[in-house]
């Protein structure tokens, strides 16, 4: 089995996406397209790509604009073919949210954001769009000495509620409070937490239990109050959050009178603390962690009783010979009282996969870099990208596996030591292998060959 097979035995599981055979031909020309590209993702580049270049290119914006396909739909069939990877009955799924840069005035839900890559010491501004990504956290470190891998399965634009001028009336500033209450980036995760276990049952995983691992902005009240059945949350709090128990039995109280905060947990010298292994780093590592049941977290929980986890901060050395550095230490809220706590921190520490999948996307793949201005193509686009993109990674698990194998190029002398393949790796053999296998490609009307390759790098 070749890579190229792969991919497109997947891409054939979209033709039900789709309202013609058509569109959907056009889908796998473009999913082919926006990887194996050269330089800026751009539709023209992808048309030129696929070997379209003396033909209208109308269709091809069409094909976003007003075809009727929901993008979402496509991770269905990739969750239903990764779900065999995930024997364990927890499902770890990390959650984040990302921006793509936009520098064009006519895109409706472009709006400026606080860029993450600022310093802390001064704030700086960017133009983009927000997006909602989640991704499925494949543990393939249960097959060996690989570390997880993180396969997309829903990515959603999230945009930002425009802010009246200051000339608005007082109607529409009271609009837009209410506004920023019901369409903000936690209600969003509320109804995606929805979406997602809908899609498992959808896919056969019905007797999954999901577990979904977020960072800071999801712990908050609006999370914790709403978390559907079958799902259950694992994310980083404050070390300042203010906890306490349950009142003694026979009181009146509901909450007990003292409280007490993350910090004062990993400080206190009558909790020890346990050690317990997970894999990261490449290898399974000790880590020091603290456990406190049935907390209340009367601020951001209610009446919902958490589990607490300290872990304690993580060695480590800048080389061989130099000491060791200690990193901050992680507190951890979760809504799941009973169960593995290996499972859980392991699926806290895969989490990490998610932003690999934003690296690659972005710096990669160019996620976000077609010109678009159309309300409906701009949030399609990137997530048909990142479809592809899913595709991709699934593909080369079902044919070569975890590991990377001899079928790969030949790795440069700093990076000999690599166990599984990059998405550049992926990428150049996809580009290999579709032009050395152009018959698999006849049928989409695809024209791949070296010279359209380099002639859209210089488009």
């Amino acid at each position: 089995m070749t890579l190229l097979s792969a991919f497109l035995s997947l891409l054939a599981q979209w033709q039900s996406m789709f309202p013609r055979q058509r569109s959907w031909k056009r889908s796998v020309g473009h999913a082919l397209g926006t990887l194996v590209c050269l330089g800026r993702r751009t539709l023209t580049r992808i048309i030129w790509t696929n070997g379209g270049q003396h033909s209208s290119w109308g269709q091809e914006y069409l094909f976003y604009s007003r075809s009727p396909w929901d993008p979402q739909q496509l991770f269905v069939p990739l969750l239903r073919q990764a779900l065999p990877f995930c024997p364990q009955r927890l499902v770890g799924v990390a959650v984040d949210d990302t921006r793509l840069r936009k520098t064009g005035l006519r895109i409706p839900q472009a709006a400026y954001h606080r860029d993450p890559l600022s310093p802390p010491f001064h704030v700086n501004l960017m133009r983009g769009l927000r997006f909602l990504q989640a991704s499925l956290l494949l543990p393939l470190h249960g097959r060996g000495d690989w570390s997880a891998r993180g396969l997309p399965i829903r990515f959603e634009e999230v945009s930002v509620v425009k802010k009246p001028g200051k000339r608005a009336s007082a109607e529409a500033q009271q609009q837009y409070k209410k506004d920023r209450k019901l369409y903000n980036l936690s209600q969003r995760f509320v109804q995606t937490m929805g979406a997602l276990r809908s899609a498992f049952d959808q896919a056969g995983g019905k007797l999954k239990q999901l577990v979904i691992a977020g960072d800071g902005s999801f712990c908050n009240r609006t999370v914790f109050s709403a978390i559907p059945e079958r799902v259950e949350i694992i994310a980083r709090t404050r070390k300042n959050a203010v906890l306490c128990f349950l009142a003694n039995k026979g009181s009146r109280r509901f909450y007990a009178s003292e409280t007490f905060t993350p910090e004062q947990i990993r400080k206190d010298e009558k909790i020890a603390w346990k050690t317990t292994k997970v894999f990261y780093g490449g290898q399974r590592r000790k880590i020091r962690y603290k456990e406190v049941p049935s907390v209340l977290w009367r601020g951001g929980a209610k009446r919902r009783l958490l589990r607490l986890f300290v872990l304690a901060p993580t060695p480590y050395r800048k080389r061989k010979s130099s000491r060791f550095y200690y990193r901050q230490p992680a507190y951890l809220l979760t809504s799941m009282l009973h169960g593995s706590t290996r499972q859980l921190l392991q699926i806290y520490f895969d989490r990490w996969q998610i932003e690999v999948n934003h690296r690659d996307e972005k710096d990669t793949l160019g996620v976000g870099q077609a010109q678009l201005w159309n309300p409906v193509s701009v949030p399609k686009q990137p997530a048909f990208a990142v479809a592809s993109y899913s595709a991709l990674l699934l593909a080369s698990l079902q044919a070569f596996g975890p590991g990377r194998c001899d079928t790969y190029a030949p790795l440069p002398k700093w990076r000999r030591k690599a166990k599984r393949p990059s998405c550049l790796d992926l990428i150049t053999l996809l580009r290999k292998e579709s032009v050395e296998h152009p018959e698999l490609l006849e049928s989409f009307n695809i024209k791949m060959t070296d010279q359209a390759l380099h002639s859209a790098a210089a488009a």
